[in-house]
Parts: C-alpha cells; structure tokens; sequence
C-alpha cells in the first residue's frame, strides 16, 4: 500500500457506484498475452472471479493449508477476512490492528501483509500497531517479535515473506502514519528493509529506499524482491542472498516499470509472489506483470482495476488477487510452492 494511492485512485472513486460494483461470482478483467511463453503459466481465456467486493483496500493474501481458507486484510477497514469456497467473505479478526477508536496520526490502523510460518502460525505486519506480530490460529494469543530498531518505534510495516529457515523479510514505510514522512510520530529517519532472523536477531537490509513495499523470496531462497511504490522510481529491485540469508552487496534492477506508469496503467510497484519454476507475479502498472527469472515480461492478469497483491492458494494453482474493493481469483497452469 502506498501513499500516493489516494491520488491513482481518484478517477475509479469518481465513477457511479453502479458502475463500479461487482458481484460475487462475476467475471472481471483478463489476460494480456505478450510472449508466447505465457500459455505455459495461464490460458488465454482463464476467467477473473469474484469472489468478494466492498472493502476499503484489500491487501495482504495468505493461504491457509491447515484450515484451506484464505486469509487478506482491508487495511483501512481494520480487519482480516477470511474466505472459504462457497462462503463470501467473512471477519476473522475485528480489529485486525489497533484498538478502536485509532488515534490521530495513523492513517489506517489495520493489519496489512499476512504470512504463515512454518509452525502454521499467522504473521502479521501490523500498520496500526506499527510492529511485526505472530498469532496462533488456535489459541487466539498474539505476540509482538519487533516493534522498534536501535530504541526507535518502526513507521508502520507493510509486507513480510518468510524464509524457508523461518527468517522474516519486512518493509517498514510510512505509508500507516497520516503524514508520512512528515508525521510527528515518526521516530525513524528512514524507510527500512529489515530482517528478522530465526534466532531473534533483528538486521537492518537497506535504508536508502524511499517507498519500500511488497517483497518476496525465489524459490531457493538465494533471491529477495522487493518492489519500490515510488511514483518517481516504480522499480522491482533483487537482492543475492548469501547463506546467511543476508544481501550480498547492493541490489540489482530487476524490471522497472517507469514505461507503464508514465502510460497511466493503474497501480504502481505493490506484492510480489513467486511460482515453483521461479517466475515473479509482480502487482504493479496494469495488473499482475508476471515474469521470467530475468525479468523478462511475459504478459499482465487485469482486473481493470489496480492490485495491491497476490498469492496463491488452493491446490497451488489458483492465484487470489486483492484488488481494491475486491477479492478474486484466476485459475493458472503454473504452481505456487
């Protein structure tokens, strides 16, 4: 999520209600072929479902495979829904941030970027709480593992992956605090990508990014992507991890999208996911971009309006999309891991 979205928004909130609601089960979007090499990862036809609608900005998927649900978050609605086949959506956490009623200063007070660990536990990048926050699924019991770096409260973190040795990778922009980086309750001079290792040991990754955003891992782990929502860089960039899961040396680009965006295609730079073959699913300028491991761009999943994130779900082969007001789906030939 990002700040500059209320603005990329104006012209969808502008539009009747009429014309701007979608129905639980309809039909959205499409696929936009631009290599061949896309029909090994969807058809051509494979239909956009709706599958839930209303929400204030839908972010953060996870599949749950211990209970096969899917969990995601209406940041600015300060819950965490939860979706079963042939159920709409329905609360699962109320709040899913902070207390009501949220103090001034937070612009959304919600949870944003869920993950599960390898325990089956829930992890939460909490923007209202402005912490990272782990919850059993079973007892309810929420437990904070960072709130702040060097003695000073994180902004508001964004989005988490978690690594196959159970380190977490999270963002921490501003994008929670109502005047961003200007906010009065901003105690750190930058916008982080931390790591949080198995051990409890907290790292600082980059502090030289000015709206860091979604990030996920390769399948093997080596690669960490994180996309950048800056209206001036809309970038994708990837860190080479070393075997103790930090960078080595600076990141590369992996793929702008400055072309898109300067053609106005809604949404910037937002989630990430990867699939088992290591092919990206980058949310950004038009739509989900998938990608080669070289960042060649395959072609684009659209719902005619921007996606905020992805993940996939089910038999490993459905790819949820939290899109604006909405949750849909598109069934896919490639598999998620």
């Amino acid at each position: 999520m990002r700040l500059g979205r209320r603005a990329l928004l104006a012209g969808f909130a502008a539009m009747p209600l009429a014309a701007r609601a979608e129905s639980i089960g309809s039909h959205i979007g499409g696929i936009a072929r631009l290599d061949p090499a896309l029909d090994d990862v969807v058809a051509a036809d494979s239909p956009i479902q709706v599958l839930g609608s209303g929400y204030g900005w839908a972010e953060g998927p996870v599949w749950v495979r211990q209970g096969g649900y899917l969990l995601f978050s209406d940041v600015p609605g300060n819950i965490v829904w939860r979706w079963r086949e042939g159920r709409p959506p329905e609360r699962f956490l109320d709040p899913s941030g902070h207390a009501r009623p949220v103090p001034d200063g937070i612009r959304e007070g919600g949870a944003n970027g869920l993950a599960i660990d390898g325990d089956g536990r829930l992890l939460l990048a909490d923007s209202g709480n402005r912490n990272l926050q782990r919850l059993d699924l079973q007892s309810g019991a929420r437990t904070v593992l960072a709130s702040h770096w060097q003695g000073k409260r994180f902004n508001s973190p964004n989005d988490l992956v978690v690594a196959k040795d159970g380190a977490i990778y999270f963002t921490d922009p501003p994008y929670g605090l109502a005047d961003g980086d200007k906010s009065p309750l901003k105690e750190l001079e930058f916008n982080g990508l931390f790591r949080l290792g198995p051990d409890g040991v907290l790292s600082l990754l980059d502090r030289s990014l000015h709206r860091p955003n979604g990030v996920a891992l390769s399948p093997d782990g080596l690669t960490l992507y994180l996309a950048l929502s800056d209206e001036a860089r809309p970038e994708i960039l990837a860190y080479v991890l070393g075997a103790d899961g930090m960078p080595q040396g600076a990141p590369r680009l992996f793929r702008s999208f400055a072309d898109e965006a300067k053609a106005k295609q809604p949404g910037l730079p937002d989630g990430l996911t990867t699939d088992r073959e290591g092919r990206v699913y980058a949310t950004g300028p038009g739509g989900v971009n998938v990608l080669t491991p070289d960042g060649k761009l395959l072609g684009r999943i659209s719902t005619g309006f921007p996606i905020a994130n992805c993940a996939f779900g089910e038999d490993g082969r459905t790819l949820f999309l939290t899109s604006w007001k909405l949750l849909a789906r598109v069934r896919l030939k490639a598999a998620g891991w």
